[in-house]
């Protein structure tokens, strides 16, 4: 609600004065007469002082301004920021001018600073000597109280510079909130959202340009994500990979893909063996990919005849594991899968890695990650990225299980839609950039 105090010699030229300034909804509260100020006041009629008022949606306001300074157009500009980024990380980015508000508002703003002032209209002689006593009264004014005029004009200017400052508060929340909707929409649990949203406006200072917020922001979410980590070979003998994860996320093909990439494009001697004794399909899947390969495939029931293949395969530089896929709730197959795992501690380097759905709720993410958690550490693989138009779950998990994350996949073509997981791209997708 915005309440003025318009005067003038009549009620109706206050009332279009008003109008003048706030527009034709304004709403007359209350008309009285006030004597003019100055020592000769007796001498001058009195004017008519009316209050108006006008309601002002400021959500709305704010939202106009904010949205004329571009916010959901940097939101959509985060492939510069990220290419400004990547060149100078360490450096912050450099600060942008920012955009001045429209000239008719700023116009509007200078008009309504400026004193109300009302001219009397020259006529015939009657009037000569009021005039006359006019002038008098303002040269005396002015004579009288030069102070006390100079000292409003500091107020008047530390009020602008208030309301400045208000309005650019006002601009900050409206953009992070802005953000932290952006997030949430791209299904980041909301409590992660609001930590990143928080600690950003805790750091900011009001006039920051908004590309600066966002360049910042995007850094320290890379920094959550941390280096991606993939397997690295062993220092002596063969590394031995474990893949493991509920049933339906496509963990055999994935094998299949990093199978492929080590022996074709690096030519490493790789072995594929499979403990997923409960579905013969999947067994027959990975036999399929290892002759086309052309690289040893084993079934192994037993820890026994792990130690066995281990032993058979000493000379390889790495041997990937296929487990069975269950339900993560099953605590005697898990038991089990521990076992295996934990058979060749001491023997040979191990990795293990979660493989797990973008797809998958959060909530049953959460469950999963505790479940094999009780098993063993692991690094994480998400799959299925082509089938979901938001990543928030990567920064979910990630920040929930503190693992690192390592490949994903897009796609069932083998062995072309997996890569090594990059933090840059998934944050430019999460702050509203394109995949």
């Amino acid at each position: 609600m915005i309440i003025k105090k318009f005067q003038a010699k009549t009620e109706s030229e206050a009332v279009e004065a008003a109008r003048k300034e706030l527009g034709t909804n304004v709403v007359v509260m209350n008309v009285k007469s006030v004597k003019r100020k100055g020592i000769f006041s007796f001498f001058s009629p009195q004017l008519t002082e009316v209050t108006v008022a006008l309601e002002d949606d400021t959500d709305k306001a704010i939202q106009q301004k904010v949205n004329s300074r571009n916010i959901t157009e940097a939101l959509g500009k985060v492939n510069s920021i990220v290419e400004r980024a990547e060149k100078n990380a360490a450096e912050a980015p450099a600060p942008v001018k920012r955009p001045q508000p429209a000239a008719d508002t700023s116009k509007a703003e200078e008009e309504s600073a400026k004193p109300v002032t009302y001219e009397r209209p020259r006529t015939t002689s009657g009037n000569v000597l009021e005039e006359k006593l006019d002038s008098i009264q303002n040269m005396i004014a002015e004579k009288l109280a030069p102070e006390s005029d100079k000292a409003k004009e500091p107020e008047k200017t530390q009020s602008r510079e208030s309301d400045k400052q208000s309005e650019e508060d006002d601009e900050l929340k409206t953009f992070f909130s802005l953000l932290k909707t952006t997030l949430e929409d791209n299904e980041v649990n909301r409590d992660y959202a609001a930590q990143i949203v928080d600690d950003a406006a805790k750091t900011t200072k009001p006039g920051t340009p908004f590309d600066v917020v966002l360049a910042g922001i995007y850094q320290k979410m890379i920094l959550k994500f941390g280096k991606s980590e993939v397997i690295s070979p062993a220092e002596n003998g063969p590394k031995v990979v474990f893949f493991v994860g509920p049933t339906g996320v496509g963990k055999t093909t994935t094998i299949a893909k990093i199978a492929s990439k080590f022996s074709v494009e690096q030519k490493k001697k790789i072995a594929l063996l499979t403990a997923d004794t409960y579905r013969i399909a999947a067994a027959e899947q990975l036999r399929t990919y290892a002759s086309i390969l052309e690289v040893p495939f084993r079934i192994i029931y037993t820890i026994d005849e792990m130690q066995s293949a281990l032993d058979d395969f000493s000379s390889f530089d790495y041997v990937f594991v296929d487990t069975a896929g269950h339900s993560h709730q099953n605590r005697e197959q898990k038991n089990i899968m521990g076992e295996f795992i934990h058979s060749i501690d001491g023997v040979v380097e191990k990795e293990v890695y979660l493989v797990v759905s973008a797809t998958t709720k959060y909530r049953d993410l959460k469950s999963i990650a505790d479940a094999y958690s009780e098993i063993t550490d692991y690094k994480l693989i998400f799959t299925k990225l082509d089938e979901t138009t938001a990543l928030g779950n990567l920064l979910n998990l990630k920040l929930y299980t503190d693992a690192s994350l390592s490949y994903i996949t897009c796609g069932q073509n083998v062995p072309d839609d997996i890569e090594d997981f990059n933090a840059q791209r998934t944050v430019k997708n999460l702050l509203g950039g394109k995949r």
